[in-house]
């Protein structure tokens, strides 16, 4: 038996939480299995910056990243990508619709920001596409509007949505950026998000987590 767990880094001077992913024996813990020369597959999600600092914290946690995976391109998400895949080996995963942003040190804002970054993923991924990593199942969900290619990845087994800039606790992403689109992202949360079921825990690319429930509710975006 494996239990889903999520952990969480808060990075870059825009608070970003870089998230990541593993299933945990019942039986041994990470600090265990690190002791004994075993390291735990973990699914980074967005890493925010200071790749070499994500790298060291997991191993030394017993970690190995397997996966990397990007909700949207700009600077604050992807400053940490480049270092982290060349220490650890592990491929990026993005939206097809986001290559433009990605590669674009002037459309993902990290010119204006003072480090200009661009990063280049592995794989460019459709909408709806499922992937295995790491003995999990994440389906990649696209949710244009704060960017053109913003997506989400949604757990379905656990109930779990990774839902990067898309959609906050009480708010959603800015649209003023390059390809950001306001309609495009309320539409997307409506048509996308809102139909998951209600106790599906949502983890943003900012702040703290909800539910898909509680959004419904009290988020005035989502009336």
């Amino acid at each position: 038996m494996a239990n889903l767990k999520i952990g969480r880094m808060v990075l870059s001077m825009c608070q970003t939480n870089c998230y990541f992913v593993y299933k945990e024996s019942q039986n041994s813990g990470t600090e265990a299995q690190a002791g004994a020369g075993k390291e735990t597959d973990v699914v980074l999600v967005d890493p925010a910056d200071q790749g070499r600092q994500i790298y060291e914290a997991l191993k030394g946690k017993g970690f190995h990243v397997s996966a990397i995976l990007l909700t949207h391109g700009h600077f604050d998400h992807i400053w940490g990508a480049n270092e982290l895949r060349k220490l650890s080996g592990a491929p990026i995963y993005a939206y097809e619709q986001e290559k433009e942003v990605c590669e674009n040190a002037a459309m993902n804002v990290s010119d204006q920001a003072g480090r200009p970054e661009t990063v280049v993923p592995d794989y460019y991924l459709e909408d709806g596409e499922l992937l295995e990593l790491a003995g999990m199942r994440f389906r990649l969900l696209a949710t244009p509007g704060h960017t053109k290619g913003s997506c989400c990845y949604y757990i379905e087994e656990e109930k779990i949505l990774l839902s990067g800039d898309t959609l906050f606790e009480g708010s959603v992403g800015r649209t003023d950026f390059p390809t950001g689109s306001m309609s495009s992202l309320v539409r997307s949360i409506k048509e996308k998000l809102l139909v998951l079921p209600g106790d599906v825990t949502v983890y943003p690319g900012h702040g703290d987590q909800t539910t898909i429930g509680d959004e419904k509710k009290y988020n005035p975006y989502c009336q």
